[in-house]
């Protein structure tokens, strides 16, 4: 080391310059200022330049990028880096070349994330394969960390084969291609299934160009749905439909088969262009139809299992894969059709007649109403015309009310033989379904079925009677129960009804008739055979009317007082004892249909 008086002075130091405070010499202060600047890097906020590290604590780390000042980072940034030293050389991201200290902020996480997010673009566009370390589970499918940012494994993405148990992936390093990116919310998505893909696509084609229909081929179980059973060929793979996997009916195809068991299927079709391979399991076993008893035929008795119900009929299992169809109209000898599921039940052993057998179709029809005999066979024998049963109401029609005396045996009630009086609008004015009501046989259709039956029949007809007391020109009295545009119904004695035309209701004070008024009506028609009365009201103070001048008439001149004499509402008095006398004095008829209706009552 040299001692101070070794050191010698400059000679061309200007000492003069040096008083004045000019310490530049000859060398301009510009000068100095561009040597200065050309010796310092030029940076840019916002981008990764490489630092070295220039000393080091346990909290920070200061790096030199060759710029006027150095930058402090934290040493967490570091925390991955457990051999970092001086001198090493780091990426480092420039936040800003000054802060308002004045200092140079740097980030060597910000420059690892934007290398990273560089690279995961770079593999995107080059179709790059690339490692990545799955670190955990998330909600459908996993977290894989590549290049030190998060990415998206979707649990699809995994495999070619479905994943049941995603745990046995985690802590483990793969390789992935990039699949999408989000540029906007910095998401990325890998894939590991798109890598052995492009694999197992040449593997299918070279499987697919040697298949042949009929081939029979090993495969594992790979998935099961509600509607087939999906098969791994060795690479490829083929679905059986639910109903390939039986001859008989299978509810859900985890009857037959588990996940990973190795079955033999036979190929039925395939579709070059599209990979789909239709496969088949029944196929491997004779078909149960060519087994079935050759000595079955029409009308044997056979037992068998309900498997389907629907409202038309029910499908009877009578060997494993060999059914019949009972339809609900064979269930049954009644034609009043109901739901099959009114007679039997899935799961319910039943015997059956068959009616019909085809082997070439593969179709069989059962019935289990020809285990009883037909009820119409002996109809005429049982149920002889003029014959008195109890029936119970079916159901109605405008025209009348359908009843079953038994099963099988159906008749109709007309409406116009339900009562001898009574004028009935509809049947369930009368009666309601589910009643029991007494009926008459009166005429027997064993072609179509059906027997025409009578209830008013059950008694005599009391128009014979009627006949009698209501005769043409005889006053009742009656209640007005109904009034129509047409006219008025009336209620006369012995439960009758007779009908009033509006000009013939008219009262004598020219008032009109009320519903439920009493008054007397004349008889002006009376027919037997459409049961049909016709009442007149104002004929009997029109006559009244009329006979009153006819006596005026007679007595004119000197009889006005005579004429005068007898009030003129006495008259109706002197005729009702006629009126009494005529219908009801002492007809024997009369009496005894008044014993009748009281007995019934």
């Amino acid at each position: 080391m040299k001692s101070f008086k070794d050191i010698l002075p400059l000679e061309d130091f200007n000492w003069e310059s040096y008083e004045a405070g000019d310490t530049y010499g000859s060398v301009s202060k510009e000068d100095l200022t561009k040597t200065y600047d050309e010796t310092l890097n030029t940076v840019k906020d916002k981008e990764v330049v490489i630092g070295t590290v220039t000393s080091m604590n346990k909290r920070e780390v200061v790096i030199n990028i060759g710029f006027k000042s150095d930058g402090v980072i934290p040493m967490s940034e570091f925390r991955y880096n457990t051999e970092l030293k001086v001198g090493d050389q780091v990426e480092v991201f420039i936040e800003s070349q000054e802060d308002k200290k004045g200092q140079l902020l740097l980030s060597h996480k910000k420059a690892c994330a934007t290398r990273s997010w560089d690279r995961v673009n770079a593999a995107l566009e080059n179709d790059e394969v690339i490692k990545g370390f799955i670190k955990c589970r998330t909600k459908g499918g996993m977290i894989v960390d590549v290049f030190g940012i998060e990415a998206f494994l979707p649990g699809s993405q995994i495999d070619v084969k479905p994943i049941r148990d995603y745990d046995v992936f985690v802590n483990k390093t793969m390789e992935f291609k990039i699949v999408k990116i989000n540029q906007d919310f910095k998401n990325v998505v890998v894939s590991h299934k798109a890598l052995i893909e492009a694999e197992l696509e040449q593997q299918k084609k070279d499987i697919i160009s040697k298949l042949e229909k009929g081939q029979v081929l090993e495969g594992t179980v790979k998935n099961i749905t509600t509607y087939g059973v999906f098969v791994d060929l060795g690479g490829v793979d083929g679905l059986i439909h639910i109903t390939d996997l039986s001859w008989g009916r299978v509810a859900h195809p985890e009857e037959l088969v588990k996940l990973d068991e190795k079955i033999n299927v036979v190929i039925l079709d395939f579709d070059d262009e599209k990979r789909r391979i239709a496969l088949g399991l029944k196929q491997l076993t004779p078909h149960p139809w060519d087994a079935l008893d050759a000595s079955l035929k029409v009308g044997d008795h056979i037992t068998g299992k309900v498997v389907v119900m629907a409202d038309y009929g029910a499908f009877i299992e009578v060997a494993p894969g060999v059914e019949g169809l009972i339809h609900v109209s064979e269930m049954s000898w009644t034609q009043h059709l109901r739901s099959a599921q009114d007679f039997l039940k899935v799961g319910e052993d039943v015997e059956a007649v068959i009616l019909t057998l085809d082997r070439d179709e593969r179709k069989m029809s059962l019935g289990i109403k020809q285990l009883k005999s037909d009820p119409w066979e002996n109809i005429e024998s049982r149920f002889p015309i003029g014959s008195k049963h109890v029936a119970r109401v079916r159901n109605f029609t405008n025209f009348g009310v359908f009843v079953e005396i038994e099963e099988g045996v159906e008749g109709l009630i007309h409406i116009s033989d339900l009562s001898w009086t009574k004028k009935i609008k509809h049947p369930s004015e009368f009666t309601h379904i589910g009643a029991e009501i007494d009926v008459q046989v009166l005429e027997i259709d064993k072609d179509s079925r059906r027997l025409s039956l009578g209830h008013k029949q059950m008694g005599e007809n009391p128009w014979d009677v009627f006949e009698t007391i209501f005769t043409v020109g005889s006053i009742h009295e009656g209640t007005v129960i109904e009034i129509m545009d047409k006219g008025a119904v009336v209620s006369l004695p012995y439960g009758v009804e007779g009908f009033v035309t509006p000009k013939h209701l008219v009262k004598e004070d020219a008032s009109p008739a009320v519903v439920e008024e009493k008054l007397l009506f004349k008889v002006i028609e009376f027919n037997k055979e459409t049961k049909r009365i016709i009442l007149s009201h104002s004929r009997i103070h029109e006559d009244e009317q009329k006979s009153q001048r006819r006596d005026a008439s007679s007595h004119a001149g000197g009889g006005g007082e005579k004429r005068n004499r007898r009030p003129r509402k006495e008259e109706p008095q002197a005729q009702q004892p006629n009126v009494e006398k005529a219908t009801l004095g002492d007809i024997e008829g009369l009496a005894a249909l008044k014993e009748k209706l009281k007995d019934k009552e």
